[in-house]
């Protein structure tokens, strides 16, 4: 993993969700995909430089346009925000993050042990 990877704001992330679907796209492609209501263009168009920036995105050029692509994969944000999140609040303790989930009620005991299953499954093929 990439140990220089930062975390994304709220709207690079939404632009790096359609660039990841996409796989490839010009600006007004992402705006395209976008909900309602649409992004101006400049502003997708700087966050798509931030992205750059950062080193998520990079680009090929035709003519004066640019066609991005993302250089992180979905799975390697994935990765590199769960750790985050287990490192910053639970102090790296997966029980510690299941344990909030279930006393907040986002997970019930039938879908805790679907999980544990899956992971016993998981660890079989293994």
């Amino acid at each position: 993993m990439n140990t220089k990877m930062k975390e994304l704001t709220r709207a690079e992330e939404q632009v790096m969700q359609e660039l990841w679907k996409l796989e490839k796209a010009f600006v007004k492609e992402l705006i395209e995909q976008m909900p309602e209501p649409k992004p101006a263009y400049n502003t997708v168009s700087t966050i798509v430089r931030i992205l750059e920036e950062k080193s998520f995105v990079a680009h090929e050029a035709f003519g004066k346009s640019h066609r991005y692509y993302p250089t992180v994969t979905k799975e390697e944000y994935s990765r590199f925000t769960a750790g985050n999140l287990l490192g910053k609040y639970f102090d790296g303790s997966v029980k510690e993050l299941l344990s909030f989930f279930v006393k907040d009620k986002q997970v019930d005991l039938k879908q805790l042990d679907q999980m544990l299953s899956q992971i016993k499954d998981e660890n079989k093929k293994s």
